[in-house]
């Protein structure tokens, strides 16, 4: 069941690209801007400080909702 829901990430994330700002990786999570900056101070999404700007992998946000949908399965 998990990798069905992967792959259905994989294909939303798709029109994205490889290094997302925190608006884009917002959008595609479904949650505000806020709540996509708190998840990154909190450091539950790896992501990169390109001076005041943060970026994000798209390879990082497959690994949080990987995780995501683990802790969910269990």
């Amino acid at each position: 069941m998990g990798a069905i829901r992967f792959k259905e990430h994989a294909l939303v994330l798709k029109e994205y690209p490889d290094i997302l700002t925190v608006d884009e990786m917002s959008k595609a999570l479904g949650v505000s801007t806020k709540t996509g900056y708190q998840l990154l101070r909190e450091n539950k999404i790896e992501h990169l400080k390109v001076g005041r700007a943060y970026k994000v992998p798209k390879a990082h946000l497959f690994s949080y909702l990987r995780l995501g949908l683990r802790n969910a399965e269990n």
